[in-house]
């Protein structure tokens, strides 16, 4: 009997080390990632300073000038202008699916949506080059008055609003799922209607995780490439409107970083623009996750 509460113990403990051992590798995994990307930009860090970097318009790389503001600025106009296209998209959709469309409809979206996630990002670039840039270049731009090629920051937005939509879609029909039925029949008994009942009932027991969705969506996008870089026009330079060509961080380094290894200052820039990606990403989740924490509080 004492053999076998030993072997049991011993194996409980083995469960407990390598699920333990999981854990740290997870937890750890963001660190050895920033700290490999610093590493290796600490080469460009060492003759030229990180404020000058960021800030600088120039991209100038065979004549020493590493000005990484244009791709930054790229990058922040094409993922606002898709979270823009997309949350009341999302928020709407989730919230006829889940409160007012009969059951049969979300069991037919639901296979949809996965589809949607699970098509490669370079099916979206190519749909983008053959739909939305010459949509973009033969009526939306001389529709305001510009003449364009189409491939333009907003050309990127609309590609990336399309990618993002059935993965925010998805985090938020489950959080409305989640609600308890008996919010919707206490609101309802006391005489509100159905809208107000979602608008100022449901929508607010939501909203951390609303939040959160717009959140991880926001980060989602920040980081796609093959995409964006099909359709945004690829010049760096700051861009001026919604209608001019961007370059954006991810598609800095997907341009540029396997035939320029043998240059050791643009490697390091090429690591150094990751780094400021990976930066970038953090806070957007730390803010996401600091706003639910402080919403949650004041509920």
């Amino acid at each position: 009997m004492r053999f076998f509460v030993v072997k049991r113990h011993i194996r409980n403990r083995l469960h407990t080390n390598w699920m333990r051992i999981c854990i740290i590798l997870v937890i750890s995994l963001p660190f050895l990632i920033g700290i490999g990307l610093l590493i290796k930009s600490s080469f460009l860090l060492k003759d030229y300073s990180i404020i000058d970097l960021i800030f600088s318009k120039e991209w100038k790389p065979l004549s020493g000038k590493y000005g990484f503001s244009p791709f930054i600025i790229s990058s922040l106009w094409v993922t606002a202008l898709a979270l823009i296209i997309s949350a009341p998209i999302c928020l709407l959709s989730s919230i006829h699916l889940t409160q007012y469309a009969d059951r049969y409809v979300l069991r037919i979206i639901h296979p949809v949506i996965d589809i949607l996630a699970g098509i490669p990002s370079v099916v979206y670039g190519v749909w983008g080059i053959l739909v939305i840039v010459p949509l973009i270049s033969r009526y939306i731009g001389p529709f305001f008055g510009k003449e364009i090629s189409g491939y333009s920051i907003i050309a990127g937005a609309i590609v990336l609003s399309v990618m993002i939509i059935p993965f925010i879609l998805n985090i938020l029909i489950e959080v409305f799922k989640t609600i308890p039925h008996e919010l919707t029949e206490a609101s309802l008994s006391l005489g509100a209607s159905k809208w107000q009942t979602t608008k100022f009932v449901l929508v607010r027991k939501a909203f951390p995780g609303i939040v959160s969705a717009f959140g991880l969506g926001l980060s989602r996008a920040f980081g796609e490439t093959m995409a964006v870089l099909m359709v945004v026009g690829n010049v760096a330079k700051i861009p001026e409107g919604i209608f001019q060509p961007g370059y954006p961080l991810p598609a800095l380094i997907a341009n540029n970083y396997g035939e320029m290894l043998s240059i050791p200052l643009y490697d390091s820039a090429l690591m150094l623009a990751a780094l400021v990606l990976f930066v970038v990403v953090l806070f957007f989740n730390l803010v996401s996750r600091l706003a639910i924490i402080s919403l949650e509080k004041n509920k």
